[in-house]
């Protein structure tokens, strides 16, 4: 595996997480079949991120880039949005890894520096569909938290899995 390292994302490298949303967005996409929402528009962009301006403004978000190698590899959007409705210092709001590094210990690597780097209360909230992605955030919330709590919500605040746990 490729070294990893975290980059806070200033506002001036926006076009590039922008570029990168649109890879993420395209994969997300299939998550949203039989739904109105993740249509392409005719300018053959995905809509831009609607709260991605808050990451320069809003004290408790940050946008961080992925790096394997040296190379971008993801993104990770850090916030304090709780689905669940019970207080949460930290939540992962968006994550992605680009598909040359995926299975090989980039995402898990860069999710366990991104957790273990901020003590608290952790909620991640993962939809019903993405179920590759459960997987993935219950070995990651497992190696860095002795207990995690996870709940099933189906309603208006949220449906698919949250994980809850507390980092010390």
């Amino acid at each position: 595996m490729s070294r990893v390292e975290l980059e806070a994302i200033s506002a001036d490298r926006r076009p590039a997480l922008d570029a990168m949303f649109q890879l993420y967005t395209h994969d997300f996409s299939e998550f949203w079949a039989g739904q109105d929402r993740g249509e392409l528009p005719e300018s053959g962009q995905f809509d831009t991120y609607p709260e991605l301006d808050l990451y320069w403004t809003e004290p408790d978000r940050s946008a961080w880039f992925i790096r394997a190698g040296g190379h971008l590899a993801g993104f990770a959007l850090l916030n304090r949005h709780s689905h669940s409705g019970f207080p949460a210092d930290h939540d992962v709001a968006e994550f992605f890894v680009v598909r040359k590094h995926r299975r090989s210990g980039v995402g898990i690597e860069a999710a366990r520096k991104l957790i273990a780097a901020r003590p608290g209360q952790w909620e991640i909230a993962v939809v019903r569909a993405n179920v590759g992605a459960l997987g993935f955030w219950r070995r990651v919330a497992a190696s860095v938290s002795p207990k995690v709590d996870e709940l099933n919500l189906d309603d208006a605040r949220w449906d698919g899995a949250i994980l809850r746990f507390k980092v010390a």
